[in-house]
């Protein structure tokens, strides 16, 4: 009865809607990337290095929409750099992928180490507060779990508007979509496919590192290694699970969150009797468990990881 009552809990919602954040950020940019044809299985290391630019500009002196800036900077580069292997020059998505993984990873890592050599403990910024939206965060439950959050978590409902909306209300959208479909019909229209994955991958990657710079400016208030913790491949699945459709993979970044947070809950309650391991291995179960019942019936891209080539039929 107790671990019912954990569901009507304000405070679990409220870790719910933080969770998912990120996850957000990152699942929209993976389906941009993926709804062009490109796989990004770069994005774990993508996240870390955004985790860490965003947290370095504002440690540095900058303030923190600066930061955002630099790591969604700093993702669209990685990006650039996996747009321009992949689409013109052809080479396997999921070798680059995880080569940029590595890269972003180990480059993150050196230049911690560089700029902070005698730090033993992460330094400390100041986070993004949350923000309460009067009227709105005082409804019940729900109040406080959507609004009366932070900044970066109001974007993130901002992000998966924009998305939508540009995927199937803009010509820039619906390029983007058909490059992912059918680029020799795209090219026959006399529009660049090579631009516009590249475009897309750029502008996905940023999201990607935005997500990243939410844990370290926004969950958090320093970095560490290893706190992107496999978020980017969840990532990678909501898509799948959400059918590539940014409203359904934002209710899978929310119900995988909400798994999460259950989770944690769940190990209090029971106190200490089962495992742990067994308690933080239930999200990933349940999201397998979903994933499995939904990837069936989805509808992928059809030239996903396809390479297309100028003038090829």
């Amino acid at each position: 009865m107790e671990a019912f009552e954990i569901l009507w809990q304000t405070s679990f919602w409220v870790a719910a809607i933080r969770i998912a954040s990120p996850l957000i950020f990152a699942t929209m940019g993976e389906l941009i990337c993926e709804r062009a044809g490109v796989l990004n299985l770069g994005i774990e290391g993508i996240m870390t290095a955004g985790a860490f630019a965003g947290w370095i500009t504002v440690y540095a002196g900058g303030d923190l929409w600066t930061g955002v800036l630099v790591a969604a900077l700093t993702g669209a580069a990685f990006g650039l750099l996996h747009g321009v292997l992949t689409v013109p020059l052809g080479l396997s998505q999921h070798v680059t992928g995880i080569g940029i993984t590595l890269l972003a990873t180990s480059l993150t890592y050196f230049t911690y180490r560089v700029a902070l050599p005698e730090v033993t403990s992460p330094p400390k910024i100041e986070p993004f507060q949350p923000w309460a939206i009067p009227g709105l965060s005082e409804i019940p439950l729900v109040g406080p779990a959507l609004f009366n959050q932070t900044p970066l978590t109001y974007l993130a409902y901002v992000v998966v508007a924009v998305v939508a909306w540009m995927l199937y209300r803009t010509p820039a959208g619906i390029a983007v979509r058909a490059v992912g479909e059918n680029p020799a019909a795209v090219e026959a229209q006399g529009i660049s496919v090579t631009m516009i994955r590249i475009g897309a991958v750029m502008a996905g990657s940023a999201l990607m590192a935005i997500g990243g710079a939410f844990l370290t400016m926004s969950a958090f208030n320093s970095f560490f290694f290893e706190m992107i913790n496999g978020r980017g491949w969840i990532c990678i699945a909501l898509v799948v699970f959400g059918s590539w459709r940014p409203g359904k993979a934002l209710v899978g970044a929310i119900l995988f969150a909400a798994f999460d947070a259950y989770q944690v809950r769940l190990q209090q309650v029971t106190g200490g009797v089962i495992p742990y391991q067994i308690f933080l291995m239930m999200p990933y179960v349940l999201s397998i468990l979903a994933l499995i019942a939904v990837a069936r019936r989805a509808t992928y891209p059809k030239a996903l990881m396809v390479p297309y080539q100028k003038g090829e039929r």
